[in-house]
């Protein structure tokens, strides 16, 4: 993300901060002075960040020959039908239109604004422009800011990110395999044991979003404390692997990977399940306050990386969690034993979701997951502990 807070809360005084920034253009950034008179080009624009990795523009600003933002930063004449015109561009020029994110910034003296377009990246492509009907996609490039769709990358366009849905996955394969590589390089056995594993990364992978020697310092900013636990502590072994870095941890017998790749995928995979003596014999137990602890810990510190990668696009939530079945599931005295083997939820969210809907995301999440571990609790009763968890990681 860009910002630091989503589009449509954006004030004047936040994008005159953001452009003293002197961030240049780049794929996912555009700086326009006036809404351009030439219609069909500035719907290029657009077209082209839909295609490639979404992307922003902001009128009211011009740049310099170094393409970054140029003082004065006072926007433009305010003019209320300016939102009009942008939706009429997108639907004369563009097919199939593009859904934007069109946030109107006003000054306190209701003269002048910036306005602010979030283009996010689409499952719609190949988005076309004009009555020639050409693509093109966001190069980054100076001097070929837009470019017609290279015929090597017409079929990733054609078939609807297809192409990014199998590297999608094979890069969370490799993530899953890391751990299960780590624990036999240590010769741990899983066998019997729950694992979860808690993963987000970008619905539509097409290329490298940092250098991945950027990683180590990425994780270091991101990495979330709370009086209960840490996510992708810096201080852990650092492990390199392919296009990313694993975080590796080993205290009082849990093992735990934390995996953060170039890509945009954040990966946790733990031993979840606890043996706990219980009427005296062992039983094996997962404790509700742990896994909303550490869903936290990995939703604050994912959303912190991927906004340092300025990532805004759509993303894949996923959770599993092995070896469910006899599994004492327990929360403030309630228990049940579970009879699912194993449990798998799929999500689909944008960094926005993570930004202004955390808590009420979490609570929703947790309540699917303990009624599936076999416990009926009253969602207000997950909400204040989400909220709890999320405020002491806050502190």
């Amino acid at each position: 993300m860009l910002f630091n807070k989503p589009v449509h809360d954006l004030t004047f005084e936040d994008v005159v901060a953001f452009c003293k920034r002197g961030l240049p253009e780049n794929k996912q950034l555009d700086y326009k002075y006036m809404l351009p008179k030439n219609h069909e080009k500035f719907a290029k624009t657009i077209a082209s960040f839909a295609n490639a990795m979404g992307g922003t523009i902001i009128v009211g600003v011009q740049d310099d020959k170094n393409d970054k933002p140029a003082p004065p930063f006072t926007g433009i004449p305010y003019h209320e039908k300016v939102r009009n015109s942008i939706e009429d561009i997108i639907q004369t020029h563009i097919d199939p239109i593009v859904f934007v994110d069109v946030n109107i910034c006003v000054n306190k003296r209701g003269n002048r604004m910036f306005v602010v377009i979030d283009i996010p990246q689409s499952n719609l492509t190949p988005h076309l422009v004009g009555k020639l009907k050409r693509a093109y996609v966001r190069t980054g490039q100076s001097s070929r800011p837009e470019a017609i769709v290279h015929p090597d990358k017409l079929p990733w366009l054609l078939d609807h990110r297809q192409k990014s849905d199998r590297l999608r996955h094979i890069l969370y394969d490799k993530a899953e395999s890391h751990f299960e590589n780590y624990l036999k390089t240590c010769a741990v056995s899983v066998d019997g044991e729950s694992v979860s594993t808690l993963s987000l990364e970008p619905l539509y992978p097409q290329e490298p979003l940092t250098d991945y020697n950027d990683i180590p310092r990425l994780i270091a900013a991101a990495s979330t404390r709370a009086p209960y636990g840490v996510m992708a502590n810096p201080e852990y072994p650092l492990k390199p692997v392919q296009d990313g870095v694993a975080v590796i941890s080993n205290q009082r017998g849990i093992y735990k990977m934390t995996e953060f790749n170039a890509y945009g995928l954040v990966m946790n995979k733990q031993i979840s399940s606890q043996d706990e003596m219980v009427n005296g014999h062992v039983s094996q137990t997962l404790h509700v306050e742990t896994l909303c602890q550490n869903a936290v810990l990995f939703f604050l510190t994912a959303r912190k990386f991927l906004e340092k990668i300025s990532f805004g696009g759509p993303l894949q939530f996923r959770f599993k969690l092995s070896n469910a079945r006899g599994k004492r599931a327990l929360f403030n005295g309630k228990q049940a034993t579970v009879l699912e083997d194993y449990l798998r939820l799929d999500r689909n969210l944008f960094v926005t979701d993570l930004q202004n809907n955390l808590p009420d995301f979490l609570a929703h999440f947790l309540h699917e997951v303990t009624w599936s571990l076999g416990l009926q609790l009253p969602p207000t009763t997950l909400q204040a502990l989400v909220t709890k968890y999320i405020q002491e990681a806050n502190l």
